[in-house]
This record gives structure tokens, sequence and C-alpha cells, in this order.
């Protein structure tokens, strides 16, 4: 996944990388599309809805005993 350009906290500084971006000396990554460029993470409902049941199972009832163990 490609990073976004760190923002200068100068103002001459910032002033120029927009002015770069503007006549396209430098590129500007576009806002990451959600699901896409994520690398497989997704929503939860998502992630459900491909998961087997036994897969829900299992993952509930380790998330069980791991909230069990803090306590």
């Amino acid at each position: 996944m490609a990073k976004r350009l760190k923002r200068p906290r100068d103002p001459v500084q910032l002033a120029k990388l927009i002015g770069d971006i503007a006549t396209g000396q430098v590129e500007e990554k576009s806002e990451r599309r959600f699901g896409q460029e994520l690398g497989g993470q997704r929503g939860g409902k998502a992630r459900a809805k491909a998961l087997t049941p036994e897969q829900r199972s299992e993952i509930a009832r380790a998330a069980s005993s791991a909230r069990w163990k803090k306590g």
C-alpha cells in the first residue's frame, strides 16, 4: 500500500508541495478505496460472511478465552 505524502509543517514548504502536486511534478496518492488497498483487511460483516460457521465459532472461542484470561 502506498503511503500518502507527509505534509510539511512549514507554510513555505507546504505551498511548494501543493504547487508541485498541482503541476504534476509530484504524484499524490489518491484516497484509498475501502477493501482494495487495505491488503485483505475488511469490515466485520464482510469477513463474517466469508467465514464458515466453524471458523466463526473458533474465532469466537479464542476471543472469549483471551477475554477471560485478562481478568
